[in-house]
């Protein structure tokens, strides 16, 4: 299954180009999931009477979610809220912590790539950019935070856990939290693995003009370090040249300028101004989705071995849109923290470079090259 991300800055139209784009595929013989994913149910407006064989829409569940999660923690943790005389909650007189929400989507994304039902692609409505790259860097550092937190090999010692606690004096944790770690685990390894498929792209949807490029700049520059691939820009509301005459004739000029630039970096995919709000089946057609993406290889972050001639190793990150004020690097053990612009990642190191120093970095062509020295006393010795 392939699996489309759809988000781009607020008021961009990024639902109303999900839509487009699943009613597209659907027409075209695509089974197609479309996962609304935002707040509210902003699909039912856009979509209105559209049914279309081979088009299945879902929404997120924000509060089913965190009611069913409530309830699981209670029933295990039973014994010891009645140790504490705790009163349980009723699921049902609670609303929705921060952040359930973005659990709830990275749920629905793992359920989806699980699904037995047979679909050829996932659309999903993602929330405006900032958010939408925040929620799709969770699985990765959740799980970073789970293994500095409850390391997998201190299970290996459950038995002697009793014996620990007295000597430390203060008790071990239960065997519960370590089983709900590692099904948390396996739960977010799931949508990490499915945000790094190769059936997995995102397409950026911006409305060209200042504030959509500085904007789509920002995004795409997340997108690159977060190691994911974006298949392409959607130009929205892109007014009509045969309206350039009047007070129109700045707009469309501006357009046509953000446009060019946009070209030069991206592959453009303009969707027309209809001149109203779209809804419905015959609106969804008009606009003219651009279809989905094709299967690619992931994108990667290769080293270079420039040992015989400068005597490094060279790790290319790429970053397009990154400027060198806004850069960032500390290593610390075998990872290291890389931070561009608004965002910043946290990732292990290639094992050639984890017996090697930084040596320097430069930031060409929209490319992070990182220069690692191998260390002496760790780098094999040749005789």
């Amino acid at each position: 299954m392939r699996t489309l991300l759809i988000t781009g800055p607020g008021g961009s139209g990024r639902t109303t180009v999900a839509a487009a784009t699943a009613f597209a595929a659907a027409r075209e013989g695509t089974r197609t999931l479309l996962l609304g994913a935002g707040p509210g149910d902003a699909l039912g407006p856009v979509l209105g009477d559209a049914d279309l064989p081979g088009l299945t829409v879902r929404r997120v569940d924000a509060d089913a979610g965190f009611r069913a999660d409530l309830a699981a923690l209670q029933e295990r943790a039973g014994g010891a809220l009645d140790l504490l005389g705790a009163s349980r909650l009723v699921p049902e007189e609670t609303g929705p912590l921060p952040g359930a929400e973005e659990l709830a989507v990275l749920r629905a994304l793992r359920d989806a790539a699980a699904s037995e039902d047979a679909y050829d692609l996932l659309v999903v409505d993602l929330p405006a950019a900032p958010r939408a790259l925040a929620l799709l860097a969770l699985p990765e550092e959740l799980r970073r935070v789970l293994r500095r937190l409850l390391p997998p090999e201190r299970q290996v010692a459950r038995a002697l856990r009793p014996v620990l606690g007295r000597l430390a004096g203060v008790p071990m944790p239960a065997e519960w939290i370590y089983e709900t770690a590692a099904r948390l685990d396996l739960q977010l390894a799931a949508v990490q693995a499915l945000l790094a498929d190769r059936g997995t792209a995102v397409r950026l949807v911006a409305e060209p003009g200042p504030a959509g490029a500085d904007a789509l700049r920002t995004a795409a520059l997340g997108v690159a370090l977060r190691g994911l691939r974006l298949d392409a820009v959607v130009a929205n509301r892109v007014l009509p040249e045969s309206e350039a005459a009047g007070w129109l004739a700045g707009p469309v000029a501006q357009q046509r300028k953000t446009l060019d630039e946009w070209r030069e970096e991206h592959t453009v995919h303009p969707v027309a101004h209809l001149g109203r709000d779209p809804r419905g089946a015959d609106d969804l057609a008009a606009l003219a989705a651009p279809a989905a993406p094709a299967v690619t290889g992931p994108v990667r972050w290769p080293v270079t071995d420039r040992i015989a001639e400068d005597g490094v190793l060279v790790w290319h990150l790429p970053l397009p849109g990154a400027r060198r004020d806004s850069l960032d690097l500390v290593r610390r053990g075998d990872e290291l923290t890389v931070t561009a612009g608004p965002f910043r990642r946290v990732v292990p190191l290639p094992s050639a470079l984890r017996r090697c120093t930084v040596d320097g970095a430069a930031l060409r062509e929209g490319e992070l090259r990182i220069r690692f020295r191998p260390d002496p006393e760790l780098w094999p010795r040749t005789r």
